[in-house]
């Protein structure tokens, strides 16, 4: 099994779509005023965001994008007038992390993790 994509909900599916195009997505599908659908720039996985007349409640959706060169990946985006929550910083559990949210309040965290993202120390042993 492989993950193909995730969507997020969506009130303004035009400041959606150039918010992600800031971040270094392509789109590659629009489906005006529902949908649009975006490649990553690595890897075969899609995004995608779907218009709604209201947003979740609660904690809401949390989106993971990983950057190589995330220092560099932020400084870049804030030229462009992203604006972060958070500056990257080393978190408890390996990883680098930077999160921002999109103009639907969605989490978008931006991380670097290398080998700790599939392996990290307390990883389950693999069955005999």
């Amino acid at each position: 099994m492989n993950l193909n994509q995730i969507t997020v909900p969506a009130l303004d599916l035009e400041k959606s779509i150039t918010f992600y195009q800031t971040l270094g997505l392509q789109l590659i599908v629009k489906a005006s005023p529902r949908y649009a659908r975006f490649a990553c720039p690595e890897g075969g996985s899609t995004f995608s965001i779907h218009l709604v007349e209201d947003l979740p409640q609660g904690n809401g959706v949390m989106v993971y994008f990983e950057c190589t060169q995330l220092d560099d990946k932020v400084q870049e985006l804030v030229t462009q007038g992203i604006s972060f929550d958070e500056m990257p910083e080393d978190r408890p559990w390996l990883w680098r992390e930077a999160r921002l949210k999109d103009p639907n309040g969605n989490q978008i965290i931006l991380f670097y993790a290398g080998e700790n993202r599939l392996n990290p120390p307390w990883r389950l042993k693999e069955s005999p």
